[in-house]
């Protein structure tokens, strides 16, 4: 099943054509990356994808909700992890009291390890479970879809290996994966990976 396709997307900022006619199409249950150099306008391609910008030109389709994880963390920094979890369920609008709900956020604090970090404040987090709450926050409406801009900053050794079982995980319970970033060393996880290169995709 397709949960995105993009045809023939442009956009420019001024006299400055930034996407010169993407091409981008993803089913349910695949993870695909897209690399590009600084400045080359994988960002902009984010903002269009989760509706954050609008194009010039170009049609875009998109079957089922989208996660955003963006490069900076959306998180407040002198709440606990906890209440982090409870203002975004009162943001995306869920039961937080639902008993299937209530499973799911006990999932995503046992997946990502948050147990000892439950009632700390963000700020005395380090910068790789900030990233991994960020990451969690983006995942708590069950996207059919995430959508990752440049999610290794900040990454340490422990969160980077939890980020891989992860997208193994997500993957087999259907979800798919799109990450967008500057440097990728490893394509092994991925279906397929396009390069962002003077405007379009290859």
């Amino acid at each position: 099943m397709m949960i995105l396709k993009g045809q023939n997307i442009r956009k420019a900022f001024g006299h400055r054509t930034v996407l010169k006619g993407i091409d981008i199409a993803i089913d349910a249950g695949c993870v695909k990356g897209v690399v590009g150099e600084n400045g080359s306008g994988k960002s902009t391609l984010v903002k269009i994808l989760v509706g954050f910008v609008k194009a010039d030109a170009g049609q875009l389709r998109v079957k089922g909700k989208i996660g955003y994880c963006p490069q900076e963390p959306l998180v407040f920094s002198r709440l606990s992890v906890a209440e982090n979890f409870k203002y975004y369920a009162s943001a995306y609008d869920l039961q937080a009291y639902d008993k299937e709900q209530s499973r799911y956020y006990k999932y995503l604090m046992e997946f990502f390890r948050f147990g000892q970090y439950k009632n700390d404040k963000v700020l005395h987090l380090s910068g790789g479970t900030v990233q991994k709450l960020n990451l969690a926050i983006a995942l708590m409406h069950r996207p059919d879809l995430l959508i990752l801009d440049e999610p290794y900053n900040g990454f340490d050794l422990e969160t980077y290996q939890a980020f891989l079982e992860f997208i193994d995980v997500y993957r087999k319970q259907g979800g798919s994966v799109l990450l967008v970033t500057h440097l990728l060393t490893d394509n092994s996880y991925f279906d397929e990976v396009y390069k962002l290169n003077n405007g379009v995709l290859e």
